[in-house]
C-alpha cells in the first residue's frame, strides 16, 4: 500500500505532538504532487521525523491522522479499533435485552476520525465524514461483521449528505452487507422505529438516551411540550414517566408521522399524546401562558460553522426567551444545543440572557452533555458538541 508524503511547516507540528488528529492546510510545507482526495498519507515534521499516517482531503482540514506511528491502515487496523470501541460499549452495559441501540464509533472520540457507526439491533448504520473513510467503507463493513457475538449482521452505508461536497464522490446510500430486516430498535425498554433510509443522521438521536431517562423522572403529573420532537424520543419517555399530557411539535410532517408511530408502538391508543406539524417559533408564540409546566427545546444545529455563530446565539436566545415567557411557574425547562461551533459557555450565556429578558427566577438543576458512547478524545476537545441545561423556572 502506497502512502504519499506530507511535510509540516516548522513550528506547526506542536498540536500534532499533543496528538490532535487534524492537520490544517495552512500547516503544510510540501506534499507529493500526485496526492489525491482520500489518499493514505504519511505526515512528517519539517526535518523529516515521522508523525503518523492518515487520510488526505482537500479543504481546511487537510489530514485526519489515524495512527501516530507507522501502523498500516488496513482491515486489521480497523478491526482492532472497532474491537476497542466495542469493548468500551460493553463496559457501559449498553448491549442488553432492553437496549440494543447505541453509538459504536464516534469519530475522533474512538480514534477513527471521519467515521460514525450507530447500532440498531443487528444493523450498523455507517457514515463517512471524510473521503478516506468513504474509500475504506468496504474494509470497515467487513471488520464490523467480525466483532464478538455476531453483533452486526447488516451494514447500511449512509453518507450522501455527510461527505464534503467538493470531493465530488457521488456516494450511494445502500446496504454494503446484508439487507433490511426490521426498523425497530429498543432503548431502555422502549421501542421505536428507525428511519435510517431517509431520516436525519443515522435515523435516531441516540446521543439523548441518558437525557431522555432524566426527563422521565421529572415528567410525573406534568403537561409536557416536546419541541423539535423529530421521532418523539422525549415524548414517549415522558409518557412512561406519568405525564398528564404530551404535545410533540416538529415542522416536518414526516417526523410527526414517525413520532406518532413510535408513541403508538409503546402506548397504543393513549389519548395523552398529540402531535403538531408546525414551526416551533410560531407554535410558542400562539400557546397560552402556563399551558405547559415541562418544556423540551432540542433544536437542530443552529450553527454548523463558526461563520454562523452570531446568528445561532441570537436564535438560542430568542427560542429560550419564548419558553421562559410561556412556561408555568414551577416549571422545568430542558434546553439543548447540538451545535459544535457553539461552546458550553456561549450557550449558557445565550440561555442566561434569555432568562434575564424574561425577569423570571431560574435555577440550574443539571448541566448535561453527550453520553459515554459519544466519547471525547482528550486531545480533541472539539468532539464535545452536545450541551444541555435543566432549569427550574419560578
Amino acid at each position: 500500500m502506497t502512502y504519499k508524503a506530507i511535510k509540516i511547516r516548522r513550528g506547526k507540528e506542536e498540536s500534532l505532538k499533543r496528538f490532535h488528529p487534524w492537520v490544517f492546510s495552512g500547516a503544510i510545507d510540501s506534499y507529493d504532487e500526485t496526492i489525491e482526495e482520500g489518499d493514505l498519507v504519511t505526515v512528517y515534521t519539517h526535518d523529516g521525523k515521522l508523525i503518523g499516517n492518515g487520510h488526505f482531503q482537500i479543504g481546511s482540514i487537510a489530514v485526519r491522522v489515524l495512527a501516530f506511528d507507522d501502523s498500516e491502515i488496513n482491515e486489521e487496523f480497523f478491526l482492532q479499533r472497532l474491537q476497542h470501541a466495542f469493548n468500551v460499549r460493553k463496559s457501559l452495559d449498553l448491549m442488553r435485552d432492553d437496549n440494543n441501540a447505541f453509538r459504536l464509533v464516534h469519530g475522533e472520540g474512538d480514534f477513527l476520525p471521519g467515521l460514525v457507526v450507530d447500532i440498531y439491533g443487528a444493523t450498523a448504520v455507517m457514515q463517512a465524514h471524510s473521503p478516506g473513510m468513504h474509500f475504506a467503507r468496504n474494509l470497515i463493513a467487513s471488520a464490523l461483521t467480525k466483532l464478538p457475538c455476531g453483533i452486526v449482521k447488516n451494514v447500511y452505508y449512509k453518507s450522501e449528505t455527510t461527505l464534503p461536497f467538493k470531493a465530488q464522490l457521488d456516494p450511494q446510500n445502500q446496504y454494503i452487507i446484508g439487507s433490511y430486516e426490521t426498523d425497530e430498535a429498543v432503548e431502555n425498554g422502549l421501542k421505536f422505529h428507525v428511519d435510517w433510509l431517509k431520516g436525519q443522521k443515522t435515523g435516531f438521536f441516540v446521543d439523548q438516551r441518558e437525557n431522555r431517562s432524566l426527563l422521565e423522572k421529572y415528567s410525573h403529573d406534568r403537561r409536557v411540550l416536546n419541541m423539535f420532537c423529530y421521532t418523539g424520543g422525549f415524548s414517549f419517555y415522558a409518557m412512561r414517566g406519568g405525564a398528564k399530557l404530551v404535545h410533540s411539535v416538529d415542522s416536518s410532517a414526516k417526523a410527526i408521522k414517525l413520532t406518532n408511530d413510535n408513541v403508538e408502538l409503546n402506548y397504543p391508543g393513549d389519548s395523552r399524546h398529540t402531535a403538531y406539524a408546525e414551526d416551533a417559533f410560531k407554535f410558542l408564540d400562539n400557546i397560552k401562558k402556563d399551558e405547559y409546566d415541562l418544556i423540551i427545546l432540542d433544536p437542530p444545529a443552529f450553527a454548523k460553522h463558526k461563520s454562523a455563530l452570531k446568528n445561532a446565539l441570537i436564535g438560542y436566545r430568542k427560542l429560550n426567551a419564548k419558553a421562559f415567557e410561556k412556561i408555568q411557574s414551577g416549571g422545568i425547562l430542558f434546553t439543548f444545543s447540538c451545535s459544535q461551533a457553539v461552546n458550553r459557555e456561549q450557550f449558557r450565556l445565550a440561555v442566561f440572557s434569555a432568562a434575564a429578558m424574561s425577569h423570571r427566577k431560574v435555577r440550574i438543576l443539571h448541566q448535561l452533555t453527550q453520553p459515554a458512547d459519544h466519547p471525547i478524545n482528550i486531545y480533541h476537545p472539539e468532539g464535545e458538541y452536545l450541551k444541555g441545561l435543566v432549569l427550574y423556572v419560578e
